[in-house]
């Protein structure tokens, strides 16, 4: 069903919405903050983006000012997840790359993220003015790993900047928009507004607030916007200055204060006319995010209950994705609450029903009933504001709580060439070295086709006709194993040690 209209059609080209991707420290952020004339590096903790935010700016052209909006999307590795979403709301990408570094493993994260959403994209090789700077050698980088510029030949446009000095930038912007023309995207200020939720938060004076960036139509004060289980009136609307507005349009952020409850970030939001008409779009279910955790313990798998709290609901999901990524095949963390706000007496009194429950929060703190319970009763509970701190303490959690166990770490690998007569339950073997080191006293593995038959160890070794105390990869040797298996011709044998960890 098409979005209900407020006039005749009203059809425009649509600002393009870009999203900045790139590596950790490769200038993404310092470059928005030469765009947009402030300082987001000082505000943020670690100098790390945080969570996702949108801005405009406008860029004079032959046909007058044309409007450009930005999203801010998250610099380290954990936001994987919000930039993924980024991208799913914009027209444009921008790919920042170190003229110093080349392609490093986010920018390879980056461009994936951009490919699997389909969007055209520029190469913005930043840091021009470093004396390291060897743009030659980042195109070739780029190039190792499928993105070729237009200077190599390629279809990618790029430009050349430096977002300390604002070098290229104007070359830049132009380049976005040449791209953003050919995509021939409009939008109709006629319709009723629907777009994308791309954060969402508690303020202590004002209420629930939430950025909408609209992706069609226009919103008014006055309207009514609605997510599934939530809505707001548009009483309190304001721009990405935080300046209150009474009327926005596509490709626009903006602040609306006062929903009913708080909405998932990345829900798509529909404006009414009504309120009754929001009622029955709120009504609705809203989809629960999906999680990979298992709660169910299993064989020797450890479950760890934790508890998320934080200052604004998008970077939750990202925090989750970090966890997966530190869970191990014995030990899984079991989400049992994940929302924002402060951590309260409530949160605590949770935590303290199920033993072995830890409780963390990013970007937010302790009520002072919290801080007294927690001093009380000893509940793991710890605040961050840097993700690499938080997930530091969650590995040592992991470790702390995960029992060693034996494992065989492999040593090295003999082929067997040729069998010779048994000697006092020995066997003497021709074999050759393909990978590894064996040695003299080693535990082998003896493995037929894909099976494990059985067992031995090495007590004796010779190369080039002379005794030898160990063998290295491309050597060939005799080796004397001690086992109660017949070895044949064409056995693998595995040397291991036993460790625990």
């Amino acid at each position: 069903m098409s979005a209900p209209h407020l006039a005749d059609s009203l059809i425009e080209e649509k600002p393009p919405v870009v999203v900045v991707m790139g590596h950790i420290d490769h200038g993404k952020s310092t470059l928005l903050d030469f765009i947009r004339r402030s300082n987001i590096v000082a505000g943020e903790a670690g100098g790390i983006t945080q969570h996702l935010n949108a801005y405009e700016v406008t860029r004079p052209s032959a046909n007058g000012e044309r409007r450009i909006t930005f999203l801010d999307t998250p610099g380290h590795e954990a936001f994987t997840c919000l930039r993924s979403r980024g991208a799913s709301v914009a027209d444009v990408a921008i790919l920042v790359v170190s003229a110093e570094d080349g392609v490093m493993p986010q920018t390879k994260e980056a461009h994936k993220s951009i490919l699997e959403s389909k969007l055209p994209y520029v190469v913005a090789i930043n840091k021009m003015d470093s004396p390291r700077a060897t743009p030659e050698r980042t195109i070739q980088s780029l190039a190792e790993h499928d993105i070729l510029v237009e200077e190599w030949g390629g279809p990618i446009p790029c430009a050349k900047i430096s977002a300390k000095t604002g070098q290229g930038v104007d070359d830049l912007l132009d380049l976005v928009l040449l791209v953003a023309e050919l995509e021939q995207t409009t939008g109709d200020r006629s319709k009723l507004a629907t777009g994308v939720v791309i954060e969402a938060h508690r303020d202590e004076s004002r209420g629930i607030a939430a950025t909408l960036l609209i992706q069609d139509g226009t919103i008014k004060k006055g309207h009514f916007v609605a997510v599934a289980g939530s809505l707001a009136p548009v009483r309190l609307m304001e721009d990405f200055a935080r300046r209150a507005v009474d009327e926005a349009t596509f490709s626009s952020p903006v602040n609306v204060i006062g929903w009913s409850d708080m909405p998932e970030v990345g829900a798509v939001f529909s404006t009414f006319l009504t309120k009754k008409e929001a009622e029955v779009e709120a009504a609705k279910k809203p989809i629960a995010p999906k999680r990979s955790e298992s709660t169910v313990s299993e064989g020797d798998m450890i479950v760890v209950p934790i508890i998320i709290k934080v200052g604004v609901s998008g970077t939750a999901e990202a925090i989750e994705h970090e966890i997966r990524k530190i869970e191990t095949d014995r030990l899984r963390f079991s989400i049992v609450d994940s929302n924002a706000g402060s951590i309260t007496e409530a949160d605590m009194k949770r935590a303290a029903s199920k033993p072995g429950t830890i409780l963390v929060g990013f970007g937010t703190s302790l009520d002072p009933l919290a801080t007294s319970i927690r001093d009380r009763m000893n509940i793991p509970v710890k605040t961050f504001t840097i993700i690499y701190q938080l997930v530091d303490w969650l590995k040592e959690i992991r470790d702390e709580r995960t029992p060693l166990m034996k494992v065989e770490d492999q040593l090295g690998l003999l082929r067997v060439a040729r069998v010779f007569n048994p000697v006092k339950g020995k066997q003497v073997v021709g074999c050759r070295v393909p990978e590894g080191i064996v040695s003299v006293g080693d535990k082998v593995k003896i493995v037929r086709g894909e099976e494990t038959v059985g067992r031995g160890e090495v007590t004796g070794m010779q190369k080039n006709k002379s005794d030898a105390q160990s063998v290295h990869k491309g050597d060939e040797c005799g080796a004397m194993i001690q086992s109660k298996t017949d070895i044949v011709e064409g056995d693998s044998l595995i040397a291991y040690k036993v460790v625990e960890r």
